[in-house]
């Protein structure tokens, strides 16, 4: 986390934007673990920084979903749960669904050929297993199908969804079990944007979705069992 906080530093952030971004990208990518405590001395003392912009940084991640606080415990990173990860995915995969048969109609031959290269570099990061790049490569695949579709409300509705996909996207990608389905369904996708059927590209973004949700249950209930 201090190699983050020194990064953002080297880019003249406001210093609470860069707390509040060091202690979000830790959340997101699991380094800093739902349910683990936010103690403001402690994050205070790593960070290199007083205890003012965490607090400020924790009630902004509180507003965000990302950080709960309870009642003579303090705030805490929020649980992933099965009920929260189904709200989400429930409206990602309708908005899915609509970018894709969209883009079936838009896509440039440029864009195209950037989601040809998005899936090629999605499959070079997996034979990294890094999965801090699989998921970044992966975010930079989808973005290019939602931006394909030229709606901007659309694309507004997808981005307000990011920042909680990430860390289910992050919570699947980390069964390296389902990285070759992945690479499967993203290829899937692409052919029926080439072909410009809406129909197959609608269904196969909606069960993209599907087997993520069916990963992430999996492994919710796989790290409850480990606590």
């Amino acid at each position: 986390m201090q190699e983050l906080f020194q990064s953002d530093i080297n880019e003249f952030l406001p210093l609470r934007d860069v707390v509040f971004n060091t202690l979000r990208q830790a959340i997101l990518i699991g380094e800093l673990k739902p349910g683990e405590r936010l103690m403001e001395i402690h994050l205070a003392d790593r960070l290199g920084v007083s205890r003012t912009p965490i607090r400020e940084a924790i009630r902004k991640l509180e507003r965000e979903g990302l950080v709960t606080v309870k009642p003579r415990r303090g705030a805490e990173v929020a649980q992933i749960t099965e009920k929260s990860m189904n709200d989400v995915l429930e409206v990602r995969r309708a908005l899915d669904a609509l970018c894709a048969e969209l883009a079936c109609e838009r896509i440039t031959a440029e864009g195209l050929e950037a989601l040809k290269d998005a899936c090629d570099s999605f499959e070079q990061s997996v034979q990294t297993g890094d999965n801090k790049k699989i998921a970044q490569a992966d975010v930079a695949l989808h973005d290019i199908i939602v931006q394909a579709t030229g709606n901007q409300r659309l694309i507004q509705l997808v981005n307000n969804l990011s920042e909680q996909m990430y860390r289910y996207r992050f919570e699947y990608i980390k069964d390296s079990s389902q990285h070759q389905r992945l690479v499967e369904e993203h290829r899937v996708i692409y052919q029926s944007l080439v072909r410009k059927d809406r129909e197959t590209a609608a269904e196969a973004a909606r069960i993209h979705i599907d087997n993520q949700k069916k990963a992430i249950i999996r492994q919710i209930r796989l790290d409850k069992a480990k606590q």
